[in-house]
């Protein structure tokens, strides 16, 4: 075999440098590194070697390989200039750059910023890097709830405000309400939209490490809990389309009370749990999805944002922007994850 791989360089080496078009060289690769190419074919044979000759001549094969490969590449770059030269004409006009465009997680921004100030509310910002009073005390959390685990949220080595607690990656767009409520001085109305990044630990098919949220707050005298379903009935028909469907199943949040999980069918198997070709849904596997939290907001939370819950009520809702867009019509995406994948084949399909 080694007389052999030092054949096939010596040949590799003399057919490539005479070859003169792309074309002709795309097929003399695929004639070595195709699935039947007589370098393919050297890697396949190479579990029949005695084990003792492995190794040497398994490091003398990749040496081969990596050099013929770098023929190819040098002869790519020889034939352009070659090219070049036939048909540079400089009265010729140049070509126009790629245009690029926005990415999917901008353009759904930009959908549900559109949707919901149309219905009255504006749109905010607030830190992506919080603190603990934000993220989970005025939101109701004690100090022993699970979600101020270290597992759970991403804590900042600094140190600590003796009045706001420990620094954290924000987990959750509600940590806006309170610094809205605060904003305005604590007077109702509030109309908040709040769209920013979040932080959690987790990683699989439905969830990243760094994810966005929209963030509902309403605020005002005299709401109740239809303003809350109307607003989230509104949302859906707008975004989703007629045919989507929504559940509301109660829940519980330390911020709302009453609480609510809001779901909806999946937008690849239609609520089935089942695909066309009879695989369970990987992405929903029951149905239906989760698309994020919602409820009234908790006394104890307007209390901390210093407005008067005997004279206001509200609710919040806070779902996750990339897996609500997954749910659009004809998306039919199972792995959230490609969103942040850079594959330019994915990403120039939108």
């Amino acid at each position: 075999m080694e007389r052999r791989l030092k054949e096939i360089l010596a040949a590799a080496e003399k057919n490539i440098f005479n070859i003169a078009d792309h074309n002709s060289l795309n097929n003399y690769w695929l004639e070595l590194f195709g699935s039947n190419g007589i370098i393919t074919k050297i890697f396949k044979d190479f579990k029949t070697l005695p084990s003792s000759q492995k190794p040497e001549i398994g490091k003398m094969a990749n040496e081969i390989k990596n050099k013929v490969n770098s023929f190819f590449n040098l002869r790519k770059i020889e034939i352009n200039k070659l090219k070049l030269k036939q048909v540079l004409d400089v009265t010729m006009p140049g070509f126009r750059p790629p245009q690029g465009h926005l990415h999917l997680v901008s353009y759904a921004i930009s959908e549900i910023t559109s949707i919901f100030e149309n219905i009255g509310f504006t749109r905010v910002r607030y830190p992506e890097v919080e603190w603990e009073w934000y993220a989970f005390e005025s939101l109701n959390m004690p100090k022993n709830h699970p979600a101020r685990d270290d597992i759970e949220t991403f804590f900042i080595d600094t140190p600590s405000s003796k009045k706001y607690g420990r620094m954290v990656l924000s987990p959750h767009t509600s940590s806006g309400q309170v610094r809205e409520m605060e904003r305005v001085k604590s007077i109702a109305p509030i109309r908040m939209i709040n769209i920013a990044k979040c932080y959690r630990p987790n990683w699989d098919i439905s969830h990243t490490p760094m994810f966005h949220q929209f963030e509902g707050l309403v605020v005002d005298s005299g709401i109740n809990i239809t303003h809350l379903k109307g607003t989230m009935d509104y949302f859906a028909r707008k975004f989703f389309g007629p045919q989507r469907k929504t559940r509301l199943r109660p829940f519980h949040f330390r911020f709302t009370e009453p609480s609510f999980e809001v779901d909806i069918n999946c937008g690849l198997c239609l609520g089935k749990g089942v695909l066309d070709n009879g695989e369970k849904c990987r992405l929903c596997k029951s149905g239906w999805l989760e698309l994020g939290g919602s409820g009234m907001v908790h006394p104890k939370v307007l209390l901390n944002g210093h407005i008067d819950p005997q004279k206001y009520t509200g609710f919040a809702f806070g779902w996750g922007v990339e897996r609500t867009y997954l749910m659009k019509e004809g998306m039919k995406i199972s792995d959230l994850r490609i969103l942040y994948q850079n594959d330019i084949r994915f990403l120039e399909q939108f």
